[in-house]
């Protein structure tokens, strides 16, 4: 397999968490945030922030576009992701497991998604305070929504 090139990385923006939503409305045109997500991702790239997701973010995209698109649209927005220089992919660790039941927690009786528990813990442990995505639950857990 080829190396990747590096990662685009802005030390004095801090990291930027994408979450699901915003990638979604990024892909489709008809999505009420697609104008939002296309200025923002502009904006980020261009201001050179790195770009945070995680691989559970990634299966809730895949898993959306796959059945509301086709096979190929799916493996379209994948490709897309892994080619990107600016975005890196965070795997879920059994840590992030723990901090995420710790969320749900805390967050009760609120119905936080277990995905968007573990970008909390995600963002948290990396010291992560913005999100590029529209689901209010990141407010919720203390988080701004970005820009």
């Amino acid at each position: 397999m080829p190396s990747r090139p590096p990662r685009i990385v802005r030390a004095d923006a801090g990291p930027l968490f994408v979450d699901s939503g915003a990638w979604i409305a990024l892909r489709s045109r008809r999505d009420q945030y697609h104008a939002a997500a296309d200025r923002a991702f502009r904006t980020a790239i261009e201001r050179r922030i790195a770009l945070v997701t995680t691989n559970l973010v990634i299966a809730e995209i895949h898993r959306l576009t796959l059945f509301r698109a086709g096979t190929e649209p799916a493996m379209r927005a994948l490709e897309r992701i892994d080619a990107s220089q600016s975005v890196t992919v965070h795997f879920a660790t059994h840590e992030d497991h723990a901090a995420a039941r710790l969320w749900l927690d805390q967050l009760a009786p609120r119905p936080i998604t277990y995905t968007d528990a573990v970008s909390f813990a995600v963002m948290a442990a990396m010291k992560c305070t913005r999100v590029l995505g529209f689901d209010r639950d990141f407010v919720a857990a203390g988080f701004e929504l970005w820009p």
